[in-house]
C-alpha cells in the first residue's frame, strides 16, 4: 500500500523535495524520476551557458540588456534593448542562432529559492526545463538555456 507522500514521489520529484507541485504538463513525463534524474533532464548544464549579465535603465520600462552567452567553447558578448529579461534573452538567442519560443512559464518560491519551469519550441520540437536559483529574474534566464541545452542535445524531453 502507498502512503501518500510516496505517490508525490512517484508522480512530482519536485513535490517530494519541496511540497509544491511542477506545472501539470511536465508531471507525467517526470512521472518516476529521481531528484537526480529530474535535474538532469530538464535542467542540465552544457554547451550552452550564461556569463555575465547587466541591466541599465533607459526609461519608460525598457533597459539595455548585456550579456557574455558561451556556445562549446565560443564566447560572445551580447547587447539589446528590451522591456525585461526573457525578451532580452530571447533576442540574444536568436541572433545567436538559438531561438526558441517560450510557451508556457511558470515560476515557485521553493523556500530555498525560486524555480522556474518553461515549456519551449523550437524547429517543431517541444521541452520543459527549469532551473532553480536565488531570485526570479536569474531562475528565468537559467531555464531558457537549460532549454537550449535540452535542444542542442538533440532529444526532446516531452513532445507535448
Amino acid at each position: 500500500m502507498h502512503t501518500a507522500t510516496t505517490l508525490r514521489e512517484i508522480a512530482d520529484p519536485f513535490a517530494a523535495r519541496y511540497g509544491r507541485a511542477m506545472p501539470r504538463g511536465l508531471r507525467a513525463d517526470a512521472a518516476g524520476l529521481t531528484w537526480s534524474e529530474f535535474v538532469e533532464t530538464y535542467g542540465p548544464s552544457g554547451p550552452a551557458r550564461l556569463g555575465c549579465w547587466s541591466s541599465t535603465p533607459l526609461g519608460a520600462g525598457r533597459h539595455r540588456f548585456e550579456a557574455e552567452l558561451t556556445f562549446g567553447d565560443r564566447a560572445r558578448h551580447f547587447a539589446t534593448v528590451a522591456t525585461g529579461p526573457i525578451a532580452a534573452l530571447s533576442a540574444m538567442l536568436h541572433d545567436a542562432g538559438h531561438a526558441l519560443e517560450i510557451l508556457s512559464f511558470h515560476q515557485i518560491d521553493t523556500g530555498e529559492g525560486i524555480a522556474t519551469f518553461v515549456h519551449c519550441e523550437r524547429d517543431a520540437r517541444r521541452t520543459w526545463a527549469m532551473a532553480i536559483a536565488a531570485d526570479g529574474p536569474d531562475s528565468a534566464l537559467r531555464a531558457a538555456i537549460a532549454a537550449v541545452n535540452i535542444f542542442g542535445r538533440g532529444v526532446c524531453a516531452t513532445s507535448q
